[in-house]
């Protein structure tokens, strides 16, 4: 896949992370492993909010379903262009937490404290 931008490579990731696609992931990092990746818990992605992109950097929001609760992963991303191709370098991870009164992430339409809280 082609990618132009670090917003484009961080929602392609995303979607390699829905495939459990770890060769992806690590092709295109510059310090993932596919060794490091494939022992990941199995996580059923829901949503993705981009946040912020500017420069090299992509702030997201990544609603997840593990063992049948839902929870958020917040990251600022880096990205870096290696040989002219994009990849990702790291990332700062934010606590945070679904509001109850937030849509909830599963896509019902309703409020959170109303669905999957």
């Amino acid at each position: 896949m082609n990618v132009n931008t670090p917003e484009e490579l961080m929602r392609s990731r995303y979607d390699a992370f829905i495939r459990e696609d770890w060769q992806y992931i690590a092709n295109t990092s510059i310090n993932q492993t596919i060794e490091e990746l494939s022992t990941s818990p199995s996580l059923t992605w829901l949503k993705l909010d981009v946040i912020k992109a500017y420069d090299n950097v992509v702030e997201f929001k990544a609603y997840y379903k593990h063992e049948n609760i839902i929870e958020v992963l917040h990251e600022k991303s880096t990205f870096i262009r290696v040989d002219n191709v994009w990849k990702y370098q790291d990332g700062t991870l934010y606590p945070s937490k679904i509001n109850s009164n937030d849509l909830c992430p599963c896509g019902s339409g309703k409020k959170f404290k109303k669905c999957c809280s």
